[in-house]
């Protein structure tokens, strides 16, 4: 995946430690760090990464981690790398330059068939945007049924079901994962882009308020079932 770069005000970032107390020279801890991110396959926070740097320079903090962090983004800036660390899905991880997106995606082209539809992605951005959101809610804005659409997000691990509606029939509410964040670079929900930029003329739909907000609850056998876990 790909990410533009960006400045992020990290949620986990410590307030700087008075003088001469849990002094670690994040230059001296940068390998390290470097090293745990490299071996991970999803994002992680930065406390786990202190964690296990503290195993060979006591006294490392998440700020210290942070603090590294920023030296070796400033290394891979200036040494022209084609990646670097970004936080993302509340955690951080490697990830490259968008200017090699179009390399990156042609090496992976063989994974072109675990694409999503339109109609997916048009779902997806309705649970994104109106989270949480019943079946009948996003086939109300849509104007087709999605109980097959809704079961290819479930099988992606995209969606979740995330609870039930205080209505009548009590009807599944959705919502977008952690996976959904890490697949779209986005550290949290609030990162996504304002829908009347990307897409005006769905903006409204998305906007719009339900007549019948109820509806009908979802038939068993077209309810989606949460993927195993």
């Amino acid at each position: 995946m790909t990410k533009a770069p960006q400045t992020i005000t990290d949620p986990t970032h410590e307030e700087a430690a008075p003088e001469g107390v849990g002094a670690v020279d994040p230059a001296a801890i940068a390998p390290a760090v470097e090293a745990v991110l490299f071996s991970l396959d999803k994002p992680t926070s930065l406390a786990k990464v202190a964690e296990a740097v503290a195993k060979r320079v006591r006294e490392t903090q998440a700020r210290h981690v942070r603090e590294a962090i920023d030296l070796l983004n400033e290394t891979y800036e200036q040494t022209g790398r084609a990646f670097r660390v970004e936080q993302v899905a509340g955690g951080y991880r490697v990830m490259t330059m968008p200017e090699h997106a179009e390399v990156v995606a042609a090496f992976h082209a063989s994974r072109a068939s675990a694409k999503l539809s339109r109609a997916a992605v048009e779902s997806l951005a309705v649970i994104a945007y109106r989270q949480p959101v019943t079946r009948v809610q996003i086939e109300a804005i849509r104007g087709v049924a999605c109980g097959e659409v809704l079961r290819t997000l479930l099988d992606k691990r995209l969606i979740a079901i995330v609870g039930r509606a205080e209505e009548l029939g009590r009807p599944m509410l959705y919502g977008t994962t952690r996976h959904f964040l890490e697949l779209f670079g986005l550290s949290s929900v609030k990162d996504l882009p304002a829908v009347g930029d990307i897409a005006p003329d769905f903006a409204a739909l998305i906007e719009q308020k339900n007549d019948d907000p109820q509806g009908d609850a979802p038939a068993p056998e077209d309810a989606p079932e949460a993927p195993a876990s």
